[in-house]
Parts: C-alpha cells; structure tokens; sequence
C-alpha cells in the first residue's frame, strides 16, 4: 500500500515499511501546492533582495557575508560540496531511505522555500530504488546531519555515488539508469535538502521499531527462566502493578504471565520459594521502566518526523523569513541516549538470570552449569563468558554522547547534539543485546530440557523454534555457531512471532 507522504501522518512504522520493504510513497497534493506556494515567496525575496541565511548569504561563521546574483545562483553547488565531508563506510540503504523518506515529509509543510523538483526527485529515488552512498560518520547533529544529508544532495546535481539494483554506481549513472531526470540546485535547494537532522532521527526511528520487539523477547526469555527457575508468580500478579500505576510495568507483567498460561508452575503444583531474586521477581519493574522509556523516545521520534526540522524557516502566509535551530538533534538524542542506557539495563537483568540457572547453588536443582555431566562436560560455563563481554562493551557505549558537545566552525556552531554518535552508538549497543538475549533463551531452553511438568503455551513455542535452530547440549561442543545462530534468531523476531501466534500480542 502506498504511503502517502503530507508532513503529519509519518509513523515508525510507515517509516520501516518504506525504509525495509521498498514500499512505494506519494508527496501529497496538497503538499505540492504548499511547497510551490513558499517557493514563489522566497522568489519574491530575492528579488527585493531580502537578506536570508543560506540562500543569499553565506553560513555558519560566514552568515554575514552577503552574496551577489551570480553567487546566489551558484552558492547552493559549492555549500553541497564542502558540507559533503564525511568519513567511514556507506550507512546501511535502509537507513539512507529513512532520511530521505523523513526529508520529503519535511518538505511537505511547505516552510523549506525549495523548489518542488527537489522534493520530487526525492519521492522519484526512493520510489525506483536508487539510494545514495552517504558516510556513516562526519555528523554532530547540529546543524542537522549536514555531511550525510550533503552526500544525498549531490544526486540532485547527477553527482555523488549511489546504489541501483545491487551496484555501487556513478550517481548520474543510477539517475540515467532509473530513468530520473537531474532537477539542478538553485537557490536555497541545497540547503533545504540537508539541514535537519534526518539522518540520525531515521537511525532512531529504525531503533525504537528493533527494541520493542526486542524487549518482548526479552519478555519471553524472562518467562521461560522463570518456569526452569522454579519461580514464585506472585509479583506477576497485575493486582501488584496496577497499585503502583506505571504503564510499562503493567503491560511486562502481563506480558510474561501470559507466556507462562497453562503452566503446570501456574497451577501451584509445583512447590517454589516465598520470595525470589530481584533479577527475577522485579523483571517487570525493570522491563516495564525500558518500555516506558521507549515510549518517550518514540513519541519524539513521530514529532521530529512529522516537524518543520529546518533552517532558515519560511512562513508564508505571513511573508516572514525565520532563522532558528529547528536542526538542533538533541530532541532526539537526548531520550534515544535512555533508550541505549535502557537496553544495557535489560540486558544486565538477562545475564543475572542467566547465572542462576547455571549457578548449582541458586539454579533450584538443574544441573551445574546444565551440563548432564559436569566436572568432566563444561556446559553452558562459557556461555556465560560471552554474554558478560557483550554487556561490558554495552556498558562502555552506554556512556552519554549528548553531553560530550566540541564547539565548530569557529564557535558559531559553539553547542551540538552528538546525536549520530547516539544513534551509531545503540545500533551496537542493541546487536549485543541480540547476543546476551539469545545465550538466555539458549540456556533457559536447556534448563527445560532438565524439568519433568508442562510449561506454559508460550514458553512452550518458543523452546520449540529454538530447538529448530539449536539442539540440546548433550556433550560438550564449540558453542559459537549456536550463540551467533541465537543472536540471528532474537534479530529476525522468529521466537517474537511464534510465541504470539500461540498467546496473542505481547503489548
């Protein structure tokens, strides 16, 4: 289904649609009419010769510097040039897309003064599958993501790089290939096209879709610890979270209790403890508080989405001319930072559970390190190696990005956000998390193995895709094709999937 692009309808979840499954989109037509609307006005300014930052003026610390009409018409070519100055390896297409998909609904309110080819063209390469090559690094997120959003920029001119039906290709050439004529930059285009941070919101839109599905799993994993943990479910009670009143802890409880139904545990059969570890009786808590932290951050991930995240700004039903920050990352940044920090703090919670099951003296009677014969077999032991140098490289880049500001372009631009080193940063920091996760459902689904009862429907799905994927340690074997064949199975959401298939939505 198409996704109409018209500046205030933009989900996460259309994002990934467009940025993952090539899903076709339109520019609104009443979209267009705004757009050609405020371009005629910033035409008319011209013309008077109205002084307006980066379209007759230079920028940053040359923000003062008036230029002529031939330096207007030429200015936006040479601005794309020198701000195309990033470093590293291509961003991922999916992410490339994002920003292109968040640009055009930036467009879209018609308060950018760019001309509708711009806007277009865009729409055009996204539509026939042409992705331009832009750095992974070079962005402070202030004044937006300027290098990425410059290396994009430069299709526009038939010039950079790109990607067209699996080539790296001459930018002109991936145009001329699709069929998508070469609309130029006159004055303000280039500007419009990069200055906002589009690059790092689409990084963190892309995020906050991965770690909700991730911190189900996490659920899931939580449920089947318990069961092989013999735990007491008292503290899942919703009775106990509703008291309380916070909305995540609420919805986690619920969420593992419901994977835990018709559990033989459940029914009271099984004798337990008066009262857990906290890393298993306050997994809700813990869960409950990343989700509502997530829920924040993507709240102003859609606002970022669906704002006017530019500068100068342009109004035209009051002919006014607005220079601001609306580039400024830091409205974004600043909640994904929680939602990285949240993810390690899950993960920790993981690892805690995953000792207790190898740990003879807190694992309820399984066997030491689930092995069936230890002392001469290892076990899971080194497992456990693996998820704790995972979490300690979490730890290391959970560390803030947004308080680590470098004044540039001679302290003009004296505050920026880090933002893309944010959103770089939790990428990393949530393919651990895959890992850590994935040694937990491993060593749950062994510690099952050793119990004689009935789990729950839900645990019970998701032991069976993990069986699917890795068999039971039985004799001691090299365990790294089955802790990166589990990390892939938490990324791709296969255990997500089964276990709602059997109980319904997690949240």
């Amino acid at each position: 289904m198409t996704i109409i692009l018209d500046g205030g309808s933009l989900t996460v979840e259309k994002l990934v649609r467009v940025a993952r499954e090539g899903e076709r989109v339109e520019l609104d037509p009443a979209a267009v009419k705004r757009i050609r609307v405020c371009r005629a006005m910033l035409e008319d300014k011209i013309k008077a010769r109205e002084i307006m930052y980066g379209t007759n003026t230079g920028i940053g610390e040359f923000s003062e510097m008036v230029l002529d009409d031939d330096q207007v018409q030429q200015f936006q070519r040479y601005l794309v040039y020198n701000h195309s100055a990033g470093i590293g390896k291509p961003a991922p297409l999916e992410v490339v897309r994002a920003a292109m998909a968040g640009r055009i609904n930036v467009h879209a309110h018609g308060n950018s003064g760019n001309r509708p080819e711009i806007t277009l063209t865009l729409v055009e390469l996204l539509n026939r599958g042409v992705t331009p090559v832009i750095c992974e690094k070079g962005s402070v997120g202030a004044s937006g993501d300027l290098a990425p959003m410059a290396q994009l920029a430069l299709l526009l001119m038939g010039e950079g790089e790109a990607f067209y039906e699996g080539e790296r290709l001459p930018g002109a050439v991936a145009m001329e290939r699709a069929g998508i004529p070469v609309p130029g930059l006159q004055a303000r285009d280039g500007l419009a096209t990069i200055n906002g941070s589009n690059v790092l919101t689409a990084m963190s839109a892309l995020l906050c879709y991965d770690t909700d599905r991730w911190l189900r799993q996490a659920e899931i994993a939580c449920a089947m610890s318990l069961e092989a943990l013999l735990a007491n479910l008292k503290p899942y009670n919703a009775k106990l979270h509703e008291l309380r009143g916070f909305a995540g802890a609420i919805r986690s409880a619920a969420a593992i209790k419901k994977c835990i139904e018709g559990s033989d545990l459940a029914t009271g059969k099984i004798k337990t403890k008066v009262q857990d570890a906290y890393s298993m009786r306050s997994s809700p808590q813990v869960i409950g508080a990343a989700h509502d932290a997530l829920a924040w951050a993507r709240s102003q991930v859609e606002i970022e989405l669906n704002g006017v995240g530019d500068n100068p700004i342009f109004v035209p039903e009051d002919k006014l001319t607005l220079t601001g920050a609306n580039f400024q990352g830091t409205p974004v940044s600043l909640p994904m930072e929680l939602v990285g920090q949240a993810i390690t703090m899950v993960s920790v919670l993981s690892e805690r559970r995953l000792n207790r099951l190898e740990n003879p003296a807190l694992s309820q009677g399984l066997p030491d390190f689930l092995t069936p014969n230890p002392g001469f077999y290892s076990g899971l032991m080194l497992s456990q190696y693996a998820a704790d140098t995972l979490i300690t490289e979490q730890r290391i880049l959970a560390a803030p990005a947004s308080t680590m500001s470098i004044p540039a372009a001679a302290d003009q631009e004296d505050f920026v956000s880090m933002g893309m080193n944010t959103a770089l940063k939790n990428r990393q920091i949530l393919e651990n998390a895959y890992g850590v996760l994935g040694i937990e459902f491993m060593a749950a689904a062994q510690a099952l193995d050793f119990r004689e009862f009935t789990p729950g429907a839900g645990v019970n799905a998701a032991h069976e895709v993990i069986r699917r994927h890795v068999e039971h340690l039985d004799v001691d074997r090299p365990l790294y094709p089955d802790h990166n064949a589990m990390a892939a199975l938490v990324a791709a959401g296969e255990i997500l999937e089964a276990v709602e298939n059997a109980v319904g939505p997690l949240g």
